[in-house]
């Protein structure tokens, strides 16, 4: 069986990750990180200029990130977690891409019932490591209008 495109690989990562967190597995999450894995957040969906962006997590722990995700998954329900992947992009040389995905997820406080949303497009960055996929970076969301604009 000939081996999946790059293309394909990335589409099948971003399908394990929605998966990961549509079953609240911590695990699975962080089985998909490269360990140079960074994730920049904006401080808001509208902070388009990455001058703005800060860096609450610092370069991949899998233990602490881990445990975050596990208090997540203990606090909170997840109510949806609706992803779509607008674009896949791939090197030429067929080693790193990067995939766009359209993030809409809504989670309830277990105790108060506070809804805590992560809604907008994501960038997800990925480097080829052998023969296998990893994630390396991730860009928090950012709201777009219709046509992939700012807004």
């Amino acid at each position: 069986m000939p081996s999946p495109s790059a293309e394909d690989a990335i589409r099948a990562l971003v399908d394990r990750e929605t998966e990961a967190w549509n079953r609240q597995d911590a695990e699975a999450l962080v089985s998909l990180f490269h360990p140079d894995m960074v994730w920049p957040w904006p401080p808001h969906a509208a902070a388009h200029d990455p001058a703005l962006w800060v860096f609450p997590q610092g370069r991949f722990d899998r233990e602490r990130w881990k445990r975050g995700w596990e208090e997540l998954f203990r606090d909170y329900a997840l109510v949806h977690n609706r992803r779509t992947t607008v674009r896949i992009a791939v090197s030429e040389e067929g080693d790193g891409g990067f995939a766009v995905v359209d993030v809409d997820t809504l989670w309830r406080h277990r105790a108060t019932g506070e809804p805590f949303a992560w809604k907008g497009r994501a960038c997800k960055g990925y480097t080829k490591v052998g023969e296998r996929w990893l994630l390396i970076l991730h860009t928090g969301l950012l709201e777009y209008g219709p046509t992939g604009t700012s807004t």
